[in-house]
């Protein structure tokens, strides 16, 4: 529920509660979804055990200032979200991008290849370069499994 004093969610337990990291589960949801993640991506969180939610901001990265980090949120978005999408769905990760933060909810190996490629965008490479090396990635991480 809803604390309107405190201005807090506060979130418990019942008799019924079956699942010990129901609480956690829950908790996570809700953070995802204030991160500004898609309800059925949170909702996501609850039903599979092996997702995660990881946040960084650009200057983490490297340390840019004023056009220059413009350019740079702008080159992560792409036209038209073009390029957000194309990482998203080579990886299976969801990324939202809010100002200069940056948050990937996904699994822990795809997550790792979507920052990289995030990185790789952040640092200055590319488009058409971060692409194909992220699809070789991809490529090869399919094939193992």
């Amino acid at each position: 529920r809803m604390n309107l004093k405190t201005r807090k969610i506060e979130l418990r337990t019942t008799a019924e509660t079956e699942d010990d990291s129901a609480l956690q589960k829950c908790c996570d949801f809700v953070h995802a979804f204030v991160l500004g993640f898609n309800i059925q991506d949170s909702i996501a969180l609850l039903r599979l055990d092996d997702l995660y939610v990881e946040c960084f901001e650009v200057k983490d990265v490297k340390t840019l200032k004023g056009e220059h980090l413009s350019r740079c949120i702008g080159r992560l978005a792409g036209k038209s979200g073009k390029t957000r999408f194309t990482i998203e769905n080579a990886t299976r990760t969801r990324i939202v991008i809010a100002d200069t933060h940056i948050r990937i909810l996904g699994s822990f190996a795809n997550i790792k290849v979507a920052r990289d490629a995030i990185c790789g965008l952040i640092l200055g490479s590319p488009p058409g370069k971060v692409y194909s090396r992220m699809r070789g990635i991809c490529a090869r991480m399919n094939d193992k499994f």
